[in-house]
């Protein structure tokens, strides 16, 4: 009898032990996925590596890098190099410089500037910037720019595009007074559960908020609040761009900063010169804040 005991406890003891493998196995995360999630993230990161180091970008494009820190904002931002991405007003191309040529081989790029039909001097702007990237098919593949138009609508299609990104642009959207309707229409062409990154001079968060920006600077929860009221989930911030020195000088404005160096709030526009100069260059590029949002 006690044999027999002993042989139904082992068997009992073989049966749970099974299920429990069985169990493992059904909760245990799809291992090649999750490899195809980190190559995809490699090859990424290999690809914007490769376009920050490129010789297509000039030296002093090369030293805001430690200012702007392109990898790690675009990583924060988690961009892939399959996906359609749209830059709100990239002008000189400083990021396009980067962000095109990683997506070059299996994504899109879009560059939307403003109408060029609107004026004479946005039409020199969008033809330079259409130049920049037909001129360069080898380098930027298929990115091409779109025009805003009214001010506030882009030129693409509803839920085309995976991501979208503005770089210090959304002071002057608050100066246009299109803030609020350009948040309301890059949530219309961005996919279902697609991705906004902003990075914008932060302000100080004792004094309250310009509504137009004036100095530049934008106070960090006066951005998320925009953003939600458009329509869009805050998913978190990073501190990639701090830059403590800034002393948010309101009255001199954040242009008074490399790499603009100018006092807009003095007769004449003057370039910053002597100590002045020199503080500001010590200072660097100014106090930054890196958001990214999510399409419910």
């Amino acid at each position: 009898m006690m044999k027999i005991l002993q042989i139904l406890a082992i068997f009992l003891v073989m049966a749970f032990t099974s299920q429990c493998s069985q169990e493992e196995v059904q909760n245990t995360p799809d291992n090649s996925s999750l490899n195809n999630e980190m190559t995809n993230a490699n090859k990424t990161k290999d690809a914007l590596s490769e376009a920050i180091a490129g010789n297509h970008r000039t030296e002093k494009y090369k030293d805001r890098d430690q200012y702007r820190n392109p990898l790690e904002t675009l990583s924060f931002f988690e961009i892939e190099k399959d996906m359609t991405v749209l830059e709100i007003y990239p002008y000189g191309g400083w990021y396009t410089e980067i962000i095109a040529p990683a997506l070059k081989e299996s994504g899109q790029y879009y560059g939307a500037m403003p109408d060029p039909n609107s004026s004479e001097r946005r039409k020199t702007a969008f033809d330079r910037f259409k130049n920049k990237l037909s001129e360069n098919e080898s380098l930027y593949g298929n990115a091409q720019a779109v025009p805003i138009l009214d001010n506030t609508k882009i030129s693409l299609d509803d839920n085309s595009v995976d991501m979208v990104l503005t770089f210090r642009n959304l002071h002057n959207m608050m100066a246009y007074g299109t803030a609020e309707n350009m948040l309301e229409d890059w949530l219309r062409v961005t996919k279902s559960g697609g991705s906004m990154g902003i990075v914008e001079h932060r302000g100080d968060s004792s004094i309250e908020q310009d509504p137009k920006a004036v100095s530049g600077y934008v106070n960090e929860d006066y951005t998320i609040k925009l953003a939600e009221a458009a329509g869009w989930e805050f998913i978190s911030s990073s501190d990639i761009n701090n830059n403590p020195k800034d002393d948010k000088n309101y009255e001199d404005r954040v242009w008074r900063l490399p790499p603009t160096l100018t006092y807009f709030a003095r007769d004449g526009r003057p370039k910053v010169e002597g100590d002045d100069l020199k503080k500001n260059l010590e200072i660097g590029e100014s106090d930054r804040y890196t958001l990214l949002f999510k399409k419910p």
